[in-house]
């Protein structure tokens, strides 16, 4: 099965690579864009989806820490408190349309804005939940209600996903 690793940012392609090596599938989606200096024009392969990388594990709990020990993993992407997985058939969908479309652009349709039910996916408030109050930068600020009361906090915005159902 193919789960969604999130990697340090810029870190896509080095960690695949650390993967690979250690006889993992691993999958980059990468596109070749044209960028512009100064003084040059040069092709430059870029990933698709910004600190993202797929990779393949047969047993997810032997697995995922020898992953997640890898320079530049971060974590895995969790959906309604399991590892989120991509079937075999969507990773091939990406192929065929990265080979059929050039200029793909990856637009994340899971952006949080405020109003947003979240989840505390680290740190001491682990599995709390609360109101995303606003984003600044890569900040975010919460409304948790614990204890009966309510507490404001500000996390990295890492730290915090979307609260499904």
């Amino acid at each position: 099965m193919w789960y969604v690793l999130y990697t340090k940012p810029r870190n896509e392609k080095k960690t695949a690579a650390l993967l690979a090596a250690n006889n993992f599938m691993v999958y980059c989606p990468t596109q070749i864009s044209m960028k512009q200096w100064s003084d040059r024009k040069k092709k430059v392969e870029e990933p698709l989806f910004r600190s993202y990388i797929f990779v393949n594990l047969k047993n997810y709990k032997e697995e995922n820490v020898e992953v997640l020990t890898t320079p530049g993993a971060v974590r895995f992407l969790w959906q309604q408190k399991k590892p989120g997985i991509v079937r075999d058939k969507e990773i091939e969908a990406i192929k065929v349309f990265l080979r059929t479309y050039s200029n793909v652009q990856f637009i994340e349709s899971t952006a949080l804005l405020p109003g947003d039910h979240v989840r505390i996916n680290s740190g001491p408030f682990l599995d709390q939940e609360g109101e995303l109050i606003k984003v600044r930068g890569q900040r975010a600020f919460l409304r948790l209600n614990t204890l009966g009361i309510e507490l404001q906090a500000e996390l990295p915005l890492m730290a915090i996903e979307k609260a499904f159902g």
